[in-house]
């Protein structure tokens, strides 16, 4: 991934953009291949001859990306970032000659809105320009274009020691196209402002590598102009290849808040922490039964889903979609999330904003007294009929008991005694409906023989100590039947349930929780190990998808996937901990479909 805080592209190992909206995360796609064909838009440099080797890298503490091709004549390296101080999309590319002389061929196939609307291309004085309806893509470079077949190609040879560079901008269509860049001098200033917030993160354990990655990457999912952080820049990127668990993932998940809060306040960066926490209040306002588990980037609420049946899925999975359903659904564990998440902030010392301030919080309470008995979609956003999920119920808890210790810190006012009852009154609920003493271990809804990983979070939230036999002997349930090769399933999958055909990777915070839990449980070697297991998986510059399939060894779902980044940033904050306490007293959270 490459991207500017606005949006993102996908680079291939070959070369090729395959992936790219503009001008932003959930704008339209100019760039589909990745969930079609190459027709669907893309765009290639790479060498006319045989690869022997190919060797890719992010420039530390950056997200410029740099790819070297080895062929018999000689090396390139093809040097790929996008400029995030633009207020359009500027893609610039270079290819720098290592050694030898090595021909290259450019392929540029512009479709806009994802893959279907062939644009009107002329040559200008300095490349070529793009338009149809809204958009318009200018392609500035020096060396010879021509057009054939819909496409835009090019052969170039490029010897040692010099420079071929491409600038791609975006902009409006009835607008004026932007000034040049200095490719150049842009590339240096794109190194210097990723390096300097790099050098910002306070965590300097034995993982720091991969910690770093996992926050540049958090960031560079960030949408800047509001604060909120996209669950991925992809849409449609399967949790089973072929299968129809195929979602859109760039939008932002409010139960992502938590512990994306928690790895930000942990690795230093509170402005980031702050703006997020902002971007949720502002998102979430209004009334408590109206409240989303998604909103766009920008706080939108309605995100219709739509099926793109001219693409034909990656690896034919389809549907191909766009907007997600989800955000339609009930989901009692919100309400945890919100709360938590402030009373996170307010311990980190992050005084609410003036005009939106924590007088929601009340609000939802008000809504919980009984709102909370109420069945939901739970976690994984089930498709099935709603129920009395475990996990719902404990994170309404969390929403009452940061109230609770929120109000006696007297950060807002309340009727501390009232609150503290309807807390009792879910706790012993959940304890007595959520176990089951024939398993030994807590399930996944009230009377069901499923277990459900997101109970991973029970000791992580403050429910429970991770040391209560209950805990323990659902640690060691889910070790039982959900583990595979060392990588934790969701749930016990059940069509009736989740109301979806049966079939996915294996969810990787799962294990990233488990590894937390075997941290609270005086487990270190466990949590290392497990943890270690999951650093193996990145790809070659360390990047993490949703899902991961120990048989076929392949990453799955949309990719990268910031949970997953976000539960390696917190259990690596938590291996690195002398105490067993996790870190911020309560944490919280899951992720969506």
């Amino acid at each position: 991934m490459i991207g500017d805080c606005r949006t993102a592209a996908l680079v291939s190992r070959m070369g090729s953009i395959d992936w790219l909206c503009v001008p932003h995360f959930d704008s339209a796609a100019c760039f589909a291949a990745l969930v079609g064909t190459d027709d669907n838009g893309h765009w290639s440099i790479s060498p006319a001859e045989p690869v022997r080797r190919i060797r890719r890298r992010y420039r530390e503490g950056t997200l410029i990306l740099e790819t070297e091709f080895e062929t018999d004549s000689g090396s390139v390296k093809l040097i790929d970032c996008m400029t995030p101080r633009s207020e359009t999309p500027e893609l610039l590319r270079v290819v720098l000659g290592i050694r030898g002389q090595v021909r290259m061929n450019l392929e540029l196939v512009i479709r806009f809105d994802y893959g279907s609307v062939v644009p009107w291309v002329r040559r200008t004085d300095s490349g070529i320009s793009a338009i149809a309806g809204p958009d318009k893509l200018a392609l500035r470079t020096d060396v010879p274009l021509r057009g054939e077949n819909f496409k835009t190609l090019s052969t170039f040879t490029v010897a040692e020691g010099q420079k071929v560079p491409f600038d791609l901008t975006w902009f409006p269509s009835h607008l004026i196209e932007p000034s040049p860049l200095n490719i150049e001098r842009a590339i240096q200033e794109t190194d210097h402002w990723w390096r300097e917030w790099a050098d910002r993160c306070t965590y300097h354990g034995r993982w720091r590598d991969a910690v770093l990655r996992s926050l540049i990457t958090l960031k560079a999912l960030t949408f800047l102009p509001t604060g909120g952080i996209a669950a991925a820049p992809t849409t449609s990127l399967p949790e089973r290849p072929g299968g129809v668990r195929n979602w859109d993932y760039r939008f932002c998940w409010v139960r992502d808040a938590t512990l994306t809060l928690h790895s930000l306040l942990d690795a230093g960066y509170h402005d980031e922490a702050r703006a997020w926490r902002e971007w949720l209040l502002r998102a979430v306002a209004g009334s408590p039964s109206e409240l989303n588990i998604v909103y766009g980037l920008r706080g939108e609420r309605r995100l219709n889903e739509l099926e793109l049946p001219w693409l034909s899925g990656y690896e034919k999975s389809v549907p191909v979609r766009i907007g997600n359903a989800a955000s339609k659904q009930f989901q009692l564990d919100i309400f945890g999330e919100v709360g938590n998440t402030l009373f996170q902030c307010r311990q980190a010392g992050l005084e609410p904003p003036k005009d939106e301030g924590e007088d929601i919080v009340p609000v939802l309470l008000e809504f919980l007294e009984k709102g909370w008995e109420r069945p939901d979609d739970g976690i994984w956003e089930m498709r099935g009929p709603r129920r009395h999920f475990v996990h719902s119920k404990m994170m309404a808890w969390v929403a009452v008991d940061r109230a609770v210790r929120s109000a006696e810190q007297g950060w807002f006012p309340g009727d501390i005694a009232r609150w503290k009852k309807l807390r009792e009154a879910i706790h012993q609920q959940v304890c007595r409906q959520g176990f089951d003493t024939s398993l030994n271990s807590f399930v996944q809804y009230y009377g069901s023989k499923h277990l459900d990983a997101s109970i991973l979070m029970m000791p992580l939230v403050g429910f429970l100590a991770a040391d209560d036999p209950r805990l323990i002997g659902t640690v060691k349930a889910i070790e039982t039947h959900l583990m595979d090769d060392g990588f934790v399933g969701r749930y016990t999958q059940d069509p009736a349930v989740d109301g979806l055909p049966h079939g996915e990777g294996k969810f990787l915070a799962c294990s990233f929780w488990l590894a937390d839990n075997y941290v609270l449980q005086g487990r270190r070697d466990d949590a290392v190990r497990i943890f270690e297991r999951l650093l193996d998986i990145r790809n070659d510059v360390g990047l993490l998808s949703e899902e991961y399939d120990p048989v076929a060894k392949r990453l799955l779902g949309n990719f990268p996937q910031a949970f997953s980044h976000v539960g390696l940033v917190n259990t690596a904050f938590n291996l690195s901990r002398r105490s067993s306490q996790p870190a911020v007293g309560p944490v919280a959270v899951a992720d969506r479909r």
